[in-house]
């Protein structure tokens, strides 16, 4: 700010100078504030704001991690997906079991139609198998049990924190597993003639072989009887059993990544709305501070203007 008498000196113009200083501050904020309409941002250099800098990286770094956490919910749930319409259709061939053996248990038919009968479902085991060996994810086998270890387990990434997991196991569904109870109590479960482990002995009428790294188990009938399909009727039930304890494991663990896909899509909005409250520009306060910052301009031009003509006044000193 000029002193008094300033405006008596030439060679050097105080008021020109504190014009000049004040122009330049003006002319940075008005790059300033058409940096930030331009961005959207308030924040556009560490130096606007270093603690909010700070803290809106943070954030975005964490909505970053939901996001695709939310992702993987719904890449879990496909998995989870495919699985269980693979378990919609082993249900229904178990269903067809029950049908055909509570049919074949009936006196009124002959051997060569429970024959028939044990054909279709020796069929109906392999389909089971075959639609195991279909169900895949990525090149994950999700229900045949592959390297015979009876089940894949498999860990979601579900949040952007590293222990933000959910796991769920998926046991096989081969009819290896499925009718397991068959190969150890044969002698009763199978009817005579047949020994523990599934080995078929002389006669033997229903043999049920355990799942292996070659195949994936299968079910062999050999001049069955009536009775021995009565007592395979509990073994269909207990895979029927068996199947829906598998679906409602699915079903819990939907239920579960359905509820995490609600909390993530929360968080996500909360988290944005944070750091949009500390990196945005108000675009209403923006616009005004332009308006503001455009007047001080052309009134601080006119005033150095005036300044730069203040020496003239000097020279009615000289006459």
């Amino acid at each position: 700010m000029s002193s008094f008498g300033d405006l008596n000196r030439v060679n050097t113009n105080i008021q020109s100078l504190d014009s000049q200083l004040s122009l330049n501050r003006i002319n940075k904020g008005m790059a300033e504030n058409q940096l930030r309409m331009s961005t959207g941002l308030r924040i556009n250099r560490a130096e606007d704001d270093a603690a909010g800098f700070s803290i809106a990286t943070k954030l975005n770094a964490r909505v970053a991690g939901l996001e695709q956490s939310l992702a993987n919910v719904g890449d879990a749930k496909s998995v989870l997906d495919i699985a269980e319409s693979s378990f919609d259709t082993v249900m229904d061939n178990l269903i067809e079991m029950k049908s055909l053996s509570t049919q074949a248990a009936n006196d009124t038919l002959g051997d060569d139609e429970r024959g028939y009968i044990g054909s279709q479902i020796s069929a109906l085991a392999t389909d089971i198998n075959e639609i195991a060996d279909q169900t895949v994810f990525q090149d994950t086998q999700l229900l045949n049990g592959s390297d015979n270890t009876g089940g894949v387990s498999l860990t979601f990434q579900v949040g952007e924190r590293s222990t933000d997991t959910m796991e769920t196991t998926i046991n096989a569904v081969n009819v290896g597993t499925l009718f397991a109870g068959l190969t150890a109590t044969a002698s009763e479960n199978l009817g005579a003639g047949t020994t523990a482990g599934g080995a078929a002995a002389s006669g033997a009428g229903i043999v049920a072989s355990n799942a292996a790294s070659a195949d994936q188990g299968g079910i062999t009938f050999n001049s069955a009887t009536a009775a021995d399909f009565r007592n395979f009727i509990g073994a269909v039930d207990t895979a029927i059993g068996e199947m829906n304890d598998r679906v409602n494991e699915i079903g819990m663990t939907q239920s579960s990544l359905s509820t995490r896909e609600v909390t993530l899509s929360q968080s996500i909005s909360a988290n944005s709305s944070a750091s949009s409250r500390i990196m945005d520009a108000d675009f209403a306060k923006e616009q005004s501070e332009s308006v503001r910052l455009q007047i001080l301009q052309q009134t601080s031009t006119s005033a150095l203007a005036q300044a730069n003509m203040g020496p003239q006044s000097v020279l009615g000193f000289l006459g």
